[in-house]
């Protein structure tokens, strides 16, 4: 079963260019269902356009778990630097897919490989690439 998650409206999600870009090239070499959906349906913006509370490719953020409160500060990054102990998520996990574009404050929702759903709320972002003036992250 592949990541799935609610289809985003235009407004509730947003990609840097350079994020879209590098997502797009990323599905040429592993479709996935979800990542379609999420290109399809995000705003896109320069990096130097962006809000800080969005959550962009190498963003490190504190999210809560909806169900238990637990917090857990993740980084979201490409699939080949990720590394689930040193809390580098993939942006092509399913909770990588939730999260990328969404706002401070946001509920990201998922399902596993596995079938089991999972949600977190994005508390705070601790550091943003953009926002610390790094617009090729």
């Amino acid at each position: 079963m592949q990541a799935t998650a609610a289809t985003p409206i235009h407004g509730e999600r947003t990609l840097t260019e350079l994020d879209h870009v590098r997502l797009t090239k990323l599905q040429g070499r592993q479709p996935l269902a979800a990542l379609d959906e999420l290109l399809d349906a995000t705003d896109v913006v320069s990096p130097q356009e962006v809000a800080a509370d969005v959550v962009t490719m190498r963003s490190r953020l504190v999210i809560a778990d909806a169900q238990t409160g637990q917090r857990q500060t993740i980084t979201l990054c490409y699939p080949a630097d990720a590394d689930a102990a040193a809390g580098q998520v993939s942006v092509l996990s399913p909770v990588g897919l939730a999260l990328i574009g969404t706002r401070v404050g946001s509920m990201a929702r998922w399902r596993t490989p596995g079938g089991e759903e999972g949600a977190a709320q994005v508390l705070e972002i601790v550091y943003q690439p953009e926002a610390s003036g790094d617009y090729t992250a």
